[in-house]
């Protein structure tokens, strides 16, 4: 929830705030949003077929309603005009600090949680020397911020060549790249049955990319919206967290088996089709 979801956040965090810098917003959001919907769809939906995914009561109802709650804070802060019945809707820099503040509050839960738990398993591998990880961290930032300012030019060059607008782009090309790592993670993690990982990395990340990562970006530079468009690919963030809560509770054991992660699947394959006729 902390540790492997912020890092596999990473890549989200430097292309939302390079395409919050450079004014391509439509890619911010839509990398956020469409990090999720692909995370819990498509991730999540083939960790399950891989191998049934076990759901600890804490994620239960703790961190998939939270998941759920970011969605929903989301939709409710963009929606300015329909709402407010302003004349444009957008992701202010307040909307950015109360995202910011919800993330604080999850932060201090996780820690909270932490602290108060079993302890942690010892470690039979030696310790790396400070000098290589910092190594490390330095090179790693170096690539995630290079690689970010490429992803939104590339995304950015795709959309004008195409005709294809910079949402569609941030939820689809930009989402899957920068979800990458949660894909291999997850995977990973199912594979060697370790299936706690992988919802908490799923989970972890939608909270990360909604509170902590919209909520820079927006507070770095206010995000214009879209609700017309958005507000679909915003239903949809919801709506798979909900399935996601509620697939926990079918069937035998908190768990969400392969005929569920099957589901999942095929409902990004029909997303992605939509977003697709939508263009045509």
């Amino acid at each position: 929830l902390t540790i492997v979801a912020f890092g596999t956040s990473a890549p989200e965090l430097t292309v939302s705030i390079y395409a919050s810098l450079s004014g391509s917003t439509e890619i911010a959001i839509g990398n956020v949003v469409g990090s999720n919907i692909f995370n819990t769809l498509l991730i999540l939906g083939v960790a399950a077929v891989i191998y049934p995914v076990t759901v600890q009561s804490n994620s239960v109802w703790i961190e998939i309603p939270l998941s759920l709650l970011a969605a929903v804070v989301l939709g409710v802060c963009a929606n300015d005009m329909l709402i407010d019945g302003a004349e444009k809707s957008m992701i202010s820099r307040i909307d950015g600090i109360v995202l910011l503040g919800f993330f604080a509050v999850f932060m201090y839960y996780t820690f909270y949680s932490a602290k108060n738990g079993a302890e942690p398993p010892v470690s039979d591998k030696e310790s790396m020397p400070i000098w290589k990880i910092v190594v490390f961290v330095v090179f790693g930032l170096v690539g995630l911020v290079a690689g970010g300012m490429l992803m939104v030019e590339g995304a950015s060059a795709i959309a004008k060549s195409f005709g294809i607008s910079e949402s569609i782009i941030g939820l689809t090309i930009v989402a899957a790249g920068t979800s990458m790592p949660e894909l291999a993670t997850s995977a990973a993690a199912a594979y060697k049955k370790n299936s706690d990982i992988a919802i908490g990395n799923v989970v972890g990340s939608n909270i990360f990319n909604v509170f902590f990562i919209l909520g820079t970006s927006a507070t770095i530079s206010p995000l214009p919206y879209q609700p017309k468009t958005s507000n679909v690919d915003v239903m949809l963030a919801v709506v798979s967290s909900i399935l996601l809560f509620a697939f926990v509770f079918i069937g035998k054991g908190r768990k969400i088996n392969k005929v569920e992660g099957g589901i999942f699947i095929s409902l990004y394959i029909i997303y992605v089709a939509y977003l697709i006729s939508t263009q045509g």
